[in-house]
């Protein structure tokens, strides 16, 4: 879907760099709107989920070392889709999973793009309320802590820098403004 298709590209060609477990590189040769050439790098991603998970008026979040970072980052649970797998559902086993939560019924807040300049990755933002204690079942690759919040806790995180994601900052404020207005949206 473009809006101004004056500024669309077209692709010419397509080189695949790399073919990862998660993320897949690719470089594409675009022309133009002026008619000349360029080269656009971008990483493909199958998608993910996030949830903004309310119990006794506190967020569940999850803190877990980030490679990319060097340090651990306090995190709404997420996780990639796995092939076929239709967002909700993939909320739903992320929750059970970082969270040892399960929730039955989950509203979509949002989807948006992480990095469109060179990813197509989407994260698909759910809210879980009603939520009922189980057992964490991390995957074998994954060391993380659980706790609960509230949103005064999550300001100050992200204001020293513990929270830095966007996803887990825009689920921060989607929370607030649910405190305000009593809708997730406006």
């Amino acid at each position: 879907m473009t809006a101004n298709k004056a500024l669309d590209e077209i692709t010419l060609s397509t080189e695949s760099i790399f073919e990862g477990k998660v993320i897949s590189l690719q470089v594409d040769t675009v022309q133009l709107p002026n008619g000349n050439t360029s080269k656009r790098e971008i990483v493909r991603h199958p998608g993910a989920v996030a949830v903004l998970a309310i119990h006794n008026d506190r967020i569940l979040v999850v803190e877990q070392y980030r490679q990319a970072l060097g340090r651990t980052e306090v995190e709404i649970p997420a996780g990639k889709l796995e092939k076929g797998e239709q967002p909700e559902e993939a909320i739903k086993r992320e929750l059970a999973e970082e969270t040892g939560y399960r929730c039955d019924q989950v509203t979509l807040l949002n989807s948006f793009y992480t990095s469109p300049g060179f990813a197509d990755e989407i994260i698909h933002l759910y809210l879980a309320e009603n939520l009922e204690a189980g057992e964490l079942n991390p995957d074998d690759d994954e060391f993380l802590e659980v706790t609960e919040i509230t949103l005064e806790e999550a300001y100050e995180q992200i204001r020293d820098g513990r929270i830095s994601d966007a996803k887990t900052i825009m689920a921060v404020q989607a929370w607030h403004l649910i405190k305000v207005t009593g809708k997730p949206s406006l």
